[in-house]
């Protein structure tokens, strides 16, 4: 499997017991886990498929049990490493929906300010969803709730926003 053609679901952080459970950190708008077999795991710039025996979310953590991950040095092994799953396997989003690496490299302009840069990663804040945009080198963090962000064109890869006087400035 490649790994362009999959999308982070979150990071292993550590063991969770001595049965070769393992703690999940998951990125905002991942999958329904009770749906899921298998992860891939990246090991040494390879994704490795990890079958799935048991899961348990609670917040943004899940607590993974995979096949063949029998003690916690089974759960060592793998702690510290992103967990994966293919782009093909998530549900279309639809009309004015995005998940959030369908939108990084997205250039974003602002009505009065003009182009700000690109979209470079998109970040969770508490409750907030925030866009993390280069601009010349400084990062703008735009909230992607509330009213800024007026439009997202899919296939011309821009994002219109409409920032408040002075936003730029802080």
């Amino acid at each position: 499997m490649d790994i362009s053609t999959c999308y982070k679901v979150g990071y292993i952080l550590k063991p969770h017991g001595l049965k070769g459970e393992v703690t999940l950190s998951l990125d905002p708008g991942g999958p329904d886990f009770d749906s899921l077999e298998s992860l891939f795991i990246e090991k040494n710039n390879r994704l490795i498929p990890y079958f799935i025996e048991s899961v348990s979310v609670r917040g943004d953590k899940a607590f993974v049990k995979f096949e063949d991950v029998d003690s916690s040095e089974g759960a060592s092994a793998i702690s510290k490493c992103a967990a994966y799953l293919p782009k093909a396997s998530r549900e279309k989003s639809g009309r004015g929906e995005f998940y959030d690496d369908e939108i990084i490299g997205f250039e974003v302009s602002d009505s009065e300010a003009g182009v700000l840069g690109k979209v470079v990663e998109v970040t969770q804040a508490g409750p907030n969803k925030l866009l993390s945009v280069d601009r010349n080198g400084q990062e703008v963090l735009i909230p992607v709730n509330g009213p800024f962000i007026t439009s997202i064109n899919k296939s011309k890869k821009k994002i219109s926003v409409e920032l408040p006087e002075g936003f730029l400035d802080i």
